[in-house]
């Protein structure tokens, strides 16, 4: 059975971006190459990334093999990294960005994005680790000097796009004020239980594209990230029956809802059957009714409330503008 062809968004930039990816955050070590691989034999055209998720090495070595192989070509493939908010400072950007290259055995990046709003200490552990002094927090002239160097590398070649991750509409009209190139993406939690419309429309208007993490509702988050009491986005009763009109998955029934409203979505899964049941949404042809149905049940819930990132004092309510908490 041949691959379904993955449509595309235009970036700012005029490239074409796949509306489908893998994501690789939290895919564990030993396997996340393999799917990577697997992913790249079954037709997926877009994999997402990032230094922290401290997988690019293996993640590297799975390219270097589909590329060498002919499983795919590198110039068939957008591949996404995100710098990491202890790298924040200008000159920490551009060697960043080196070392994800280079543990990605890539010669540029067809989008780097910074993954926080948020400055770091350089060198302080990840998430679950840090210490009091480590978060440096939010401020729209650290952003604006981060981003410079963000342009930078765009401007020497290293990356064909940049753009932002986890930014508040705030955020991204301050950012808006002194950038010289417009974000190509800002990259947030998404999916059906939280549709972010509002940040859509923003983005809409502002030549930002927007990209959907989490786009099945995290299921497979860490208890950190778990908020007391979320509903759980597949078990909804109008995605559960819409899974058994079209006879297919609750997970299935929530990206092809995405890819018909033109989302970018980036699923992860390390299993070769998810793999291909992911990459099979997107034959799914929900009708009019029904995407309204699933438009109908978003919740403003943000599940994701990146607690490490919240400064002394600042609650998520803070941190996130109001938005989804």
């Amino acid at each position: 059975m041949s691959s379904p062809k993955i449509n595309t968004v235009q970036l700012n930039t005029g490239a074409p971006m796949p509306l489908f990816g893998l994501g690789t955050w939290l895919s564990e070590k030993g396997k996340v190459g393999q799917a990577v691989e697997e992913a790249l034999r079954i037709g997926y055209t877009h994999i997402d990334c990032a230094h922290i998720y401290g997988n690019e090495g293996e993640i590297g070595e799975a390219f270097a093999a589909a590329f060498t192989g002919g499983v795919a070509k590198r110039s068939d493939i957008f591949i996404t990294s995100k710098l990491w908010p202890t790298d924040f400072a200008p000159a920490d950007v551009e060697p960043a960005c080196r070392l994800t290259l280079k543990n990605l055995q890539l010669d540029c990046l067809d989008l780097y994005l910074l993954h926080w709003p948020v400055r770091c200490r350089k060198g302080c552990p990840p998430p679950g680790q840090m210490k009091e002094g480590d978060l440096l927090g939010y401020s729209a002239e650290m952003i604006a000097e981060t981003w410079q160097a963000m342009e930078n590398l765009q401007r020497i070649g290293l990356v064909k796009a940049i753009g932002v991750s986890n930014f508040t509409i705030a955020q991204l009209k301050a950012l808006l004020e002194t950038a010289k190139v417009v974000p190509a993406i800002n990259q947030v939690e998404s999916h059906p239980h939280f549709q972010q419309t509002q940040m859509k429309n923003f983005c809409a208007e502002n030549g930002v594209g927007f990209e959907a993490y989490s786009p099945l509702g995290a299921p497979a988050r860490p208890p950190r990230a778990k908020k007391e009491g979320a509903v759980v986005l597949l078990d909804d009763e109008v995605i559960q029956q819409l899974s058994i009109k079209y006879g297919c998955s609750p997970a299935q029934v929530a990206l092809a809802w995405a890819y018909k409203k033109k989302i970018v979505v980036i699923p992860k899964t390390v299993t070769p059957a998810r793999l291909a049941e992911n990459l099979a949404s997107l034959t799914i042809d929900l009708d009019d009714e029904d995407i309204k149905a699933v438009d109908a049940i978003d919740r403003d819930e943000r599940l994701l409330l990146g607690g490490w990132a919240h400064t002394k004092g600042q609650t998520p309510q803070d941190f996130w503008d109001g938005v989804g908490c």
